[in-house]
């Protein structure tokens, strides 16, 4: 694949506006059919006795190097299925690439016609619906810094493929992965695969894309301005609900990784550098021991974690 990589990393600082467009129209072809697949389930199941290892990818941003380095990391590994927990642009002077990059991955796999998908790309905050605007949003101005006036039109058709994305993966009776956190209300997977479709009349949505983890108990609005803050109790109780241990997620900048709440919740970040200034990255490699018996996320920490 090193090889693939280094091609389109050139490509994508040189492709047209049409071939760019012409990518994201092959990729919401696959997206949709998934979509499809999961019958509009935002929720991916993944059975941990039919694969043998999975990388879990936290926030990129437009950091370019770091998604390099770990496409070309995990190349020995020969991975199963590779789940991004979201937020691709933004805050990284290459943004634009980096989708680009991401989407040639995306596409390439279909080429195989493999039934399983190897890649699955989860929404996060920053690609949320209309009515959850993130602040700041420099992606629109990426595109057009790149593209010129044809810059907002591939950024439109960027955000159209949003729509497409799962914004959850369950690793049966293991883990929980997600970008944000965990609604507050929920009694069943249903409640999470299907959030999407309850939005805005219930919050579950929101929470998957926005909400943290605090220690203690309770749960209160967060000062995000989206999505709420979710203390040890809402996690113990909605992880009992799903049948799993830990949630893994991203959204918050941290040295790679982050163990909060005891153990439950393991917190995932994939880039470095300005603007969030950590000097550390980390993506995970959940291998046939993680996926045999799960692991809480101070173990997954110590043994899964692969941090530069």
């Amino acid at each position: 694949m090193q090889a693939e990589v280094n091609g389109w990393v050139k490509k994508a600082f040189e492709t047209s506006v049409e071939d760019f467009l012409a990518l994201i129209e092959e990729a919401k072809g696959v997206l949709d059919e998934e979509k499809e697949g999961r019958e509009g389930s935002g929720l991916v199941r993944i059975s941990p006795q039919a694969v043998r290892n999975v990388i879990v990818v936290g926030d990129i941003h437009g950091d370019m190097e770091s998604f390099v380095h770990i496409l070309k990391d995990i190349e020995a590994v020969n991975a199963d299925r590779i789940v991004f927990l979201g937020d691709y642009g933004d805050r990284g002077s290459e943004s634009v690439e980096v989708y680009y990059v991401l989407l040639k991955l995306k596409v390439s796999e279909d080429k195989k016609k493999k039934k399983e998908k190897k890649i699955i790309m989860l929404r996060g905050n920053h690609e949320g619906p209309p009515d959850m605007p993130v602040m700041p949003h420099d992606l629109p101005f990426s595109f057009t810094k790149k593209y010129g006036v044809r810059g907002k039109e591939v950024y439109e058709k960027i955000k159209e493929l949003w729509e497409y994305l799962p914004y959850c993966v369950l690793v049966e009776g293991r883990y929980l992965m997600l970008h944000g956190g965990l609604p507050v209300n929920v009694a069943s997977v249903e409640d999470i695969a299907f959030a999407y479709e309850s939005h805005p009349s219930s919050s579950n949505f929101e929470e998957i894309l926005w909400s943290d983890p605090v220690e203690g108990k309770g749960d209160f609005y967060s000062l995000r301005g989206a999505g709420r803050m979710f203390g040890e109790d809402i996690t113990e109780r909605v992880l009992r609900a799903l049948g799993v241990k830990t949630l893994i997620r991203s959204h918050e900048p941290c040295e790679g990784v982050e163990v909060r709440q005891r153990g439950k919740v393991l917190t995932l970040f994939s880039r470095k550098r300005s603007p969030y200034f950590n000097t550390r990255a980390a993506y995970l490699v959940l291998d046939e021991n993680a996926l045999k018996e799960a692991k809480d996320a101070e173990e997954l920490a110590r043994s899964a974690a692969r941090i530069w």
